[in-house]
């Protein structure tokens, strides 16, 4: 099968290659891939950023969510059959989405939400996932509460928006200009522009931060959180309690510890809780979601798609961060 491979850690370009059709376990399914979405997560891991939490043998085929058609199921598969129409996101240690063909565990899948095309689906599983267990699994997010979600407009954003109106919150969130016209039609209630404002300065007693970003600006978050409130961040560092949950061990614990001691203080400071999130598949989340999707309540957003061959173009035009919504590779 054709395949877009990295070869080591680092800035390098992906290449079109040549591999081995996987081979599936009892509990798997071979699917077919129509499509895939380009998310941060791609860059961090072909980066080496997560190699503290998840090492990968080269070549690598990068790619963590898709949508496509199941073409062969194991011998103790139950739950689906070939030629059913599904998405996912595949557990860290089986990513490779940028490819014809992955292997993919049915605990893993649920079935397309019908009412979307195979680029569509392809946007939702990781945003989707992600958004759904910071607010609701993290946060426990309450009809009239107060929730800032950084970076609107971007994949996670989107989403997190709409989900977060569909639990009846009130939304802040940071954008560009260019953007605030996307996440007010999402529902956005307060827009920051990011350019010319401080969300810091502007928004006071919030009951929740989503935070995409990391670095200064999830610093900065817990400005605006009142005692007892909640941080969650995808970019953020990972601290002792996330590594203690991970099951991560003693000494990467301990260096987690250390990393994150900034954001520690400032959760103290601030009397709040921060949640760094490394997001888990689930076929029964993504059942979920899909019917949100399926009855109106969500809707994929869609910057661009890209031909399988020019994938390497999308992440540069993903890494270049001006896309609104999400960038999709069309694999067939």
């Amino acid at each position: 099968m054709r395949a877009m491979v990295v070869d080591r850690y680092g800035k390098v370009p992906m290449r079109l290659a040549e591999i081995p059709t996987p081979e599936i376990g009892e509990y798997e399914v071979l699917a077919e891939i129509h499509a895939a979405s380009i998310n941060p997560i791609d860059f961090k891991i072909r980066d080496g950023k997560v190699k503290l939490l998840v090492k990968y043998k080269m070549p690598l085929i990068l790619g963590n969510d898709f949508s496509g058609v199941v073409a062969k199921v194991g011998a103790k598969v139950t739950r689906f059959k070939v030629g059913d129409e599904i998405y996912a996101r595949p557990r860290k240690s089986k990513i490779g989405t940028f490819a014809e063909y992955i292997a993919i565990h049915e605990d893993d899948i649920a079935l397309k939400p019908k009412n979307l095309s195979f680029e569509e689906a392809a946007s939702v599983p990781l945003v989707g996932l992600t958004s759904y267990q910071a607010l609701t699994d993290i946060l426990h997010l309450q009809k009239g509460q107060k929730i800032l979600i950084q970076a609107g407009a971007g994949g996670v954003g989107t989403f997190a928006i709409q989900l977060a109106k569909l639990m009846g919150a009130t939304v802040a969130t940071t954008a560009s200009e260019a953007g605030a016209n996307l996440v007010k039609s999402l529902g956005a209630d307060t827009i920051i522009n990011y350019k010319t404002e401080k969300f810091e300065e502007l928004l006071k007693n919030y009951d929740a931060v989503f935070d995409t970003l990391g670095g200064e600006i999830l610093e900065k978050s817990f400005e605006v959180i009142k005692s007892g409130g909640k941080v969650v961040s995808v970019s953020g560092l990972p601290n002792a309690r996330f590594g203690k949950e991970y099951g991560s061990g003693f000494f990467k614990t301990l260096l987690f510890s250390a990393a994150s001691h900034k954001l520690t203080a400032l959760e103290k400071k601030h009397h709040v809780q921060y949640t760094f999130l490394f997001m888990k598949p689930s076929g029964e989340q993504l059942r979920v979601i899909a019917n949100y999707i399926e009855t109106g309540k969500i809707k994929p957003v869609i910057d661009k798609v890209f031909p399988f061959e020019d994938a390497q173009k999308a992440m540069e035009y993903a890494e270049s961060g001006r896309a609104k919504g999400k960038i999709i590779v069309k694999i067939r």
